[in-house]
């Protein structure tokens, strides 16, 4: 069992609670494992446990690769905002910037060719706007001529979605290959 002294009354899933209520920032899932002195599954079990229970709850659990963080449910939003006096939200994204960054969650990483490849159009400024927003990020660069920017969804889209994490997109009706560009990469 846990060997801290007064907190063994705790379970480990009461006590990763405990921690992410008073973290202010994403915590990683090592930290966890090693403040509680338990091995990374067993927290990975009760993250598992944390994310089926707090489905109908006012919280959720978000994941952000190794990163984890208690936050409000979307439902939620417009009374959060009302409570901490947030008049402004920022304005919806255009159709333009929606269809890219569904193009980016759904094939990160992916180029801007890419995106256009997919869109059949200029994708700059969604991507302009996207970057500002927070929605998408630099995550690497391409090992072809030119070294072409790749693009992800960041910690930011989770939380605009309410997404626990990537893996929780809703599926695809008919899943396509990788984009032409990581195609060709991948062959060489």
């Amino acid at each position: 069992m846990l060997a801290l002294g007064v907190e063994a009354t705790f379970g480990p899933k009461e006590l990763v609670e405990s921690l992410l209520f008073v973290a202010a920032e994403p915590v990683d899932v090592r930290e966890l494992a090693k403040t509680l002195a338990l091995p990374a599954d067993a927290i990975e079990a009760v993250l598992e446990q944390l994310v089926v229970e707090y489905r109908s709850r006012g919280i959720r659990l978000l994941r952000h690769n190794d990163q984890v963080q208690l936050v409000t449910a979307p439902e939620a939003a417009a009374a959060v905002a009302r409570f901490l006096g947030l008049q402004t939200v920022a304005p919806r994204l255009s159709n333009a910037a929606l269809e890219t960054l569904a193009i980016v969650a759904y094939k990160q990483p992916i180029t801007r060719s890419g995106m256009e490849a997919i869109r059949g159009v200029d994708c700059s400024g969604a991507v302009r706007t996207l970057l500002q927003r927070g929605l998408i990020v630099e995550v690497g660069r391409l090992q072809v001529a030119g070294r072409p920017v790749l693009y992800g969804t960041t910690e930011e889209f989770l939380k605009h979605f309410g997404l626990p994490s990537v893996a929780h997109l809703p599926q695809l009706a008919a899943a396509e290959g990788p984009t032409p560009e990581l195609a060709s990469s991948q062959d060489a």
